[in-house]
């Protein structure tokens, strides 16, 4: 089903079971590891947790809509706010395809440019961390280097 919503959309394959690869992104034991640093808590249909991202002093309230177990979780974050979704599809029973969406921009011209820009670069990132961690246990510090404070940066 192909909409005309500005959509930034991200994809990789993990080599990791879908259970696995879905926990990654509901238990923040496992997130912080590639992603934000602190968590106020799970991801649960209904409720708002805070992420943070202490290197940046940056952080965003995320409310969890709706989830459906090793399938989706569909959230909505970000000033302004859009919905992040996060998609999971067992391929094999060590293989998982996970494809982030983020939808619902009130942006126009360039700033949703730019929003699109930023968020495709972001979630690719978080992607990119996520494999590297549950394949091969690694941390590879992507979001704290993509902005280092020796470098002016806006944001996360």
């Amino acid at each position: 089903m192909k909409n005309n919503l500005p959509t930034v959309e991200t994809q990789m394959l993990i080599r990791k079971p879908v259970s696995q690869v879905f926990q990654a992104f509901i238990d923040p034991a496992i997130t912080t590891n590639f992603w934000f640093t602190k968590s106020s808590g799970r991801l649960e249909v209904g409720k708002t947790v805070k992420w943070e991202w202490e290197m940046y002093g940056v952080s965003d309230n995320v409310f969890t809509k709706k989830i459906v177990t090793n399938k989706l979780i569909s959230t909505e974050w970000g000033d302004p706010l859009t919905t992040v979704d996060y998609e999971f599809t067992e391929l094999t029973d060590e293989t998982t395809y996970v494809v982030i969406k983020n939808y619902g921009f009130n942006l126009t011209g360039d700033d949703l440019i730019e929003a699109i820009k930023d968020n495709t670069g972001g979630f690719t990132t978080v992607l990119d961390g996520l494999k590297a961690y549950l394949e091969h246990n690694i941390k590879l510090n992507l979001i704290g280097d993509k902005y280092p404070k020796e470098i002016s940066h806006h944001g996360q």
